[in-house]
């Protein structure tokens, strides 16, 4: 994307002054008690299933919150006149049906012109029967689509055997959390409250009680997708035969595993649609609202709201110590007396958010492995997840090696053997479970979003290995570093890049493996690297900056798919560059004057691109503090190695 080497030398002092003033903005959102969190952004389905959750449930109508919330939704409908997954994306089916319903349902006026807009879009698109599974069950709770449009999902799983192939423990922690309150829902059929009797029939080009089941969606095979779907249609007709006794045993075992990870005020699963669906749960069973579990959850809704002056929107969950983490690493890379104080408080913080005490439910794989992780949010023990924890790990580590303490060395070493632990088989580490590799789930018609399970990645495993390398280890000394290397070998595209499962894409990936093979010792010569390093240095846009667009997920994903430059990315991109030894190379060069010319007068980045990842082509996410922490960082590390004559990144990220 580049022709010819314009840029100048960086001027030391006045990258010492973007450094100081970047530092300084990031201090500016430090909490009192030493810790960082930053709002986390989704698409406008959230908020709209937040406006549809108190109309299921009848509850006083706050006019100024919906009016806010509608500020958002109007706000983020894209030109297409529906609503994407991501700033400037294309229409999205399910969020511009539940953006439109959550606006008519406070009140827009279906003759409004963006409402005209909406529903236009919708129904040149096929109309609303083109929604996902998830959204279809919203739709068949407020009556809008029958029972037959949604899939058979028997609450009897709940008493399935282990080694059943649809047992529990064979699915991702958020489906697992999702699915477990909504099976007792469809197992109860209830019908939203809705008071103001709102429908949206007229997005239909057909008689909404008329849509059937889910066509097949792109990632599933005929062939399985056939079987599950017969297997569908029986238990269609057999499942009003279940016996009444088996239904109850099983609503009760629902039930139980809800309430023993209902987690307080965090919620279950310490994320949006499992405290959404617990909350309807119980509703259906006949618990008003002040039945402590229920009210509890619901409490725990409203703390993911954002309020501000003119706009609100729900969170999907919050970030605390992830956000901590990575903003721990930047101020070590900062550097100076105090900013590591700042950092040593912020780990301080985290120390006791260590699970220390609870076999979640990744221990359903790996029984013999003792607790040791963090969690993302503020409380989540039964999820703790293993790119937090290395994260949280290697932090530890550079404050130990700064200040010669040994106060984190338990925490650290129950950490690192958590991790070791949750190895896949195939080498790889996955986000909250191991050997999670049950693919052909991904074809029931449930999971048309195709994020049913958490497989081994490889950020997640360039991670775990940065961390395991960070404390010592090597792949002569450590089967789990050789083994994830060799796993990260087998995944390098011919392109030169890695896939990038939780951030956004390719960089992400890219970036995360070459931290993990500088620390492990890999020679920067290895073809594996060059080729990595050639590919960054290809998609550098002519700004100097680095950006990409989630259409990169396509599953026909044939090469980089370019966007412009956002501040995130461009930093993963120069310390993936970096990390190979490439501090002189001139992309770097440009890629630093990038993120020095964007920086604003309060030291920090404007970022309004979506960088981040929930689901693959389903939900994206928008870290608000990854354009503070992130470049800071890579400015630091530029500096810190222009002034030293190794040029080695002597750290696993």
């Amino acid at each position: 994307m580049l022709s010819g080497d314009h840029t100048v030398a960086v001027d030391p002092e006045a990258l010492e002054k973007s450094i100081s003033a970047a530092t300084q903005g990031l201090l500016a959102y430090r909490q009192s008690d030493g810790h960082w969190v930053f709002e986390l952004e989704a698409d406008s389905t959230i908020p709209a299933e937040y406006i549809l959750l108190r109309h299921y449930l009848a509850e006083p109508v706050d006019a100024a919150l919906e009016a806010k919330l509608g500020n958002y939704l109007r706000r983020t409908q894209g030109r297409h006149g529906g609503w994407p997954l991501v700033q400037d994306g294309p229409f999205d089916m399910s969020a511009s049906v539940k953006s439109y319903f959550a606006l008519k349902m406070i009140g827009d006026s279906v003759d409004a012109p963006h409402m005209v807009r909406a529903r236009e879009a919708i129904r040149s698109r096929g109309g609303a029967s083109g929604v996902n599974v998830f959204t279809r069950f919203l739709l068949a709770f407020y009556g809008v689509l029958s029972w037959r449009a949604v899939p058979v999902l028997p609450v009897e799983i709940m008493l399935l055997p282990m080694w059943s192939p649809f047992h529990l423990s064979r699915i991702s922690y958020w489906a697992r959390t999702t699915i477990v309150p909504l099976m007792v829902m469809a197992a109860l059929k209830p019908l939203a409250k809705n008071p103001k009797g709102v429908g949206i029939d007229e997005l239909f080009l057909q008689d909404p009680k008329s849509v059937g089941m889910t066509k097949k969606a792109p990632h599933q095979s005929w062939g399985w997708f056939t079987l599950f779907s017969t297997l569908d249609r029986i238990l269609r007709v057999v499942e009003p035969l279940f016996p009444k006794k088996l239904r109850q045993r099983a609503i009760d075992a629902a039930l139980a595993f809800t309430e023993e990870r209902l987690n307080g005020e965090d919620g279950m699963g310490a994320i949006y649609p499992p405290m959404a669906n617990i909350v309807m749960m119980y509703e259906a069973l006949g618990k008003g609202e002040d039945f402590p579990p229920r009210a509890v959850t619901r409490k725990g809704i409203d703390r993911l709201l954002v309020i501000g002056e003119h706009e609100a929107y729900c969170q999907p969950c919050v970030s605390p110590v992830w956000d901590t983490a990575l903003t721990c690493h930047a101020l070590a890379e900062a550097g100076g007396e105090d900013m590591l104080a700042k950092m040593k408080q912020g780990l301080d913080w985290l120390k006791p958010k260590q699970v220390l005490d609870l076999k979640g439910d990744w221990a359903a794989k790996a029984p013999d492995v003792r607790p040791g992780g963090w969690a993302f949010q503020y409380n989540n023990p039964h999820y703790p997840d293993l790119d937090d924890t290395a994260v949280v790990v290697m932090a530890m580590d550079r404050a130990r090696r700064q200040f010669g303490s040994q106060e984190y060395d338990t925490a650290i070493a129950r950490g690192r053997e958590w991790i070791e632990g949750l190895q896949s088989r195939d080498g790889g580490w996955a986000a909250f479970d191991a050997n999670n590799l049950e693919y052909y789930l991904n074809n029931i018609p449930f999971s048309d979003h195709g994020a049913l399970l958490d497989p081994p990645t490889e950020d997640v495993t360039a991670r775990c290995i940065s961390m395991l390398a960070q404390l010592g280890e090597t792949a002569a000394s450590s089967k789990p570093l050789a083994d994830g290397v060799a796993y990260l070998r087998r995944t390098q595209l011919a392109e030169g890049s890695w896939y990038g499962r939780w951030g956004l894409n390719y960089i992400y990936g890219t970036w995360s493996v070459l931290c993990a093979l500088n620390a492990a010792g890999i020679d920067h010569r290895d073809p594996m690297m060059r080729k990595a390093v050639d590919w960054l240095v290809s998609v550098q846009n002519k700004d100097g900056g680095w950006g990409e667009d989630a259409v990169s997920y396509r599953l026909d994903y044939k090469g980089f798919e370019d966007a412009p430059s956002t501040s995130s990315q461009t930093a993963w991109a120069l310390l993936g560059l970096m990390a190979a030894g490439e501090v002189e190379h001139p992309a770097v060069l440009r890629g630093v004057q990038y993120l020095k010319g964007t920086q604003t007068e309060k030291g920090l980045w404007d970022e309004a691109r979506y960088t981040a990842t929930g689901f693959p082509r389903v939900f994206y996410l928008r870290y608000h503090g990854y354009s503070k922490f992130f470049p800071l960082w890579a400015l630091a590390r530029y500096r810190n190695l222009r002034s030293t004559n190794s040029r080695v990144v002597g750290v696993g990220m």
